[in-house]
């Protein structure tokens, strides 16, 4: 997870407890990484995990910040709403997407 804070960290490891959910300082290469992209530079995240699906979410009202992510390159870009409203749907589809 990259710039995501606690609070919407406890609402995902409440959604999807079968998954292991880290910080983006942890030592393994993620499956999927997960970024709130107006705290974060949606091009640095893209460059850190070249390889890794990325999915990013904003408030609905960011549009610079969810064409960022677009342009970047992230797998997936949802207003937050959405990322709550289908979370188990976008991240296990993200993390089936490359096994």
């Amino acid at each position: 997870m990259c710039g995501v804070d606690l609070y919407i960290r406890g609402k995902l490891e409440a959604a999807l407890p079968e998954h292991r959910f880290t910080t983006s300082d942890g030592v393994e290469r993620p499956d999927l990484v997960i970024a709130d992209i107006a705290r974060i530079d949606p091009g640095d995240v893209a460059d850190n995990y070249p390889d890794v699906p990325l999915l990013g979410y904003t408030n609905h009202t960011d549009t610079s910040g969810l064409r960022r992510a677009h342009a970047a390159g992230f797998d997936q870009v949802v207003a937050k709403s959405a990322l709550f409203e289908r979370t188990r749907e976008l991240i296990e589809g993200l993390i089936a997407s490359v096994e």
